[in-house]
């Protein structure tokens, strides 16, 4: 699958333009979002993802032999449409303005964000396949988020007490988590919620680190 199918880029001046295999593959990844729009991931079959795009089951199952597989070329194909726009946020507003517009993002569309919550159960499942592709990916999110964080301490955005890579762990914990719980309290203000949550995270990047102490 190539990334201008994917984009809607122009080709390249003086390309043949994309292959017979690459347009059905493209159909394919479509109509696998447009389906996965109004439905959730296990009431989506190969055979329907198929019939949508125009195509033979058989031609769907050479390139995708499991909704799995597509699952996770969709994932791929549809984060880099909703992320890629905002990756610049990070470097010039910062990590936490970066998941901020996410959250809007998601708020304002958010059947990626369903389908990113069910491919979660893939990656948690080590003998699945496509497991360990879709937990790379997660784990260079976080590497990301802990990049810009980093970088928000070098220019004076965030306190030197900050440690990126926990606070990468927590910021993301509390983007995933209000999403998750917005999903199932529909009338729930993420956006609302997010930046209220932020704003005590920040607070406590704000102090010296203290060790954790539980009474048990």
């Amino acid at each position: 699958m190539t990334d201008l199918l994917l984009t809607g880029a122009p080709a390249p001046a003086g390309s043949e333009g994309p292959t017979d295999e690459a347009l059905v593959e493209a159909a394919l990844v479509e109509a696998a979002i447009g389906l996965f729009r109004d439905r959730p991931l296990h009431h989506v079959t190969l055979e329907q993802v198929a019939a949508a795009a125009g195509t033979s089951l058989a031609a769907a199952t050479e390139r995708y032999p499991t909704i799995d597989d597509l699952v996770l070329v969709v994932v791929q194909a549809w984060n880099t449409r909703r992320t890629s726009p905002l990756v610049p946020i990070a470097e010039r507003h910062g990590a936490v303005a970066f998941l901020r517009a996410i959250v809007l993002a998601n708020a304002a569309d958010p059947a990626f964000m369903r389908l990113l919550t069910s491919a979660a159960t893939i990656a948690a499942t080590p003998e699945l396949p496509t497991a360990h592709l879709l937990q790379t990916a997660w784990i260079h999110f976080h590497a990301l988020v802990q990049r810009a964080l980093t970088n928000d301490i070098a220019v004076g955005r965030e306190p030197e007490s900050m440690q990126p890579a926990c606070a990468a762990e927590q910021l993301i914990a509390m983007y995933e988590g209000l999403q998750l719980q917005s999903m199932v309290r529909p009338h729930m203000d993420v956006v609302e919620s997010f930046d209220r949550g932020i704003t005590r995270l920040r607070d406590g990047w704000s102090r010296g680190c203290t060790p954790p102490v539980w009474d048990v």
